[in-house]
């Protein structure tokens, strides 16, 4: 059986975590010549939102949140780590745990690098976790990466 990897998806929240799976799917990236789709999901909390009856200061905040979250996937990658790469950068709205595995069936995507938050017990509880949910429900293998875990290194 011979492994082809052309595409591959990073999921990011931008957080410092996030940063943990991104050397493997570079150097995957390059390795196999593959399409590296970065991708943030824009998830509105309700809670954190403001209220729909605030009108033009919703679609304000809404547009501010778009705008801040295309600044930050356009720069996940430095641009001297993205030399050689063919980045496909991708910003959706709804819930991580659904429009991931969404996105990766309907582009086709052949491997999902996915960092984790290594959250346990009573946090991993109440805030679920996007990286179990994404490895049950994925279209294609996961690799999952830990911020504590074995770091890749060159060879």
């Amino acid at each position: 059986m011979t492994v082809q990897i052309q595409k591959i998806l990073l999921p990011t929240d931008f957080s410092e975590y996030a940063q943990s799976g991104m050397n493997y799917a570079c150097e995957l990236a390059l390795k196999y010549g593959a399409e590296l789709h970065v991708l943030h999901v824009l998830e509105v909390h309700p809670l954190a939102s403001p209220d729909f009856s605030m009108g033009v200061a919703l679609l304000s905040y809404t547009t501010e949140s778009r705008s801040a979250a295309e600044k930050l996937l356009a720069n996940v990658i430095a641009p001297q780590r993205a030399a050689g790469l063919k980045l496909v950068h991708v910003l959706l709205d709804g819930s991580p745990k659904g429009e991931i595995p969404r996105y990766a069936r309907e582009q086709g995507i052949d491997l999902i690098v996915l960092s984790t938050h290594g959250r346990t017990g009573l946090a991993h509880a109440i805030l679920g976790s996007v990286a179990e949910s994404i490895v049950r429900t994925a279209p294609c293998p996961v690799l999952t990466v830990r911020p504590d875990g074995h770091q890749f290194v060159m060879p």
